[in-house]
């Protein structure tokens, strides 16, 4: 399985932030769109960082006025990307070792589309349970 086989079943939008809108119009487009992080970007193709629910959650605790600050106080700047066919296997891989949710899909340096660690999983058990009616089927009555 591919990043594209994601991306065919839960389709490409990606909700995408300024740098210099605060954390409360940030907070107001997940809760829009019912993401879990935006990507950062001053003209919507661009990949300028990340921002997640969980850098929100973090700065919390420890900012003042957090909601009117500009996202680019919390965002996180050093974004790993995936492309469109890179494998299902290494972005799972990828994800646990850097402790990551999401990874932007960069195609030529351009923005199309954002997986989620919750993508990932789904598809993998979608291809287990595959797996296992195939196996239920070649025992019960492939012999």
């Amino acid at each position: 399985m591919r990043v594209t086989d994601i991306l065919e079943r839960k389709g490409t939008k990606t909700a995408t932030v300024k740098s210099m809108e605060t954390v409360g119009r940030a907070v107001e487009i997940l809760r829009e769109h019912g993401f879990g992080a935006l990507v950062v970007s001053e003209n919507g193709r661009s990949i300028d960082g990340i921002v997640s629910e969980r850098d929100i959650v973090r700065a919390l605790g420890v900012t003042d006025g957090l909601l009117e600050l500009p996202v680019a106080e919390i965002m996180t700047r050093k974004v790993f990307t995936c492309a469109p066919g890179d494998q299902i296997d290494g972005l799972m891989d990828m994800m646990t070792e850097k402790r990551i949710r999401h990874l932007p899909v960069d195609i030529d340096g351009e923005l199309s589309g954002l997986i989620s660690i919750g993508d990932v999983v789904k598809h993998r058990v979608s291809e287990l349970e595959d797996e296992t009616q195939v196996m239920h089927e070649y025992i019960h009555h492939g012999r």
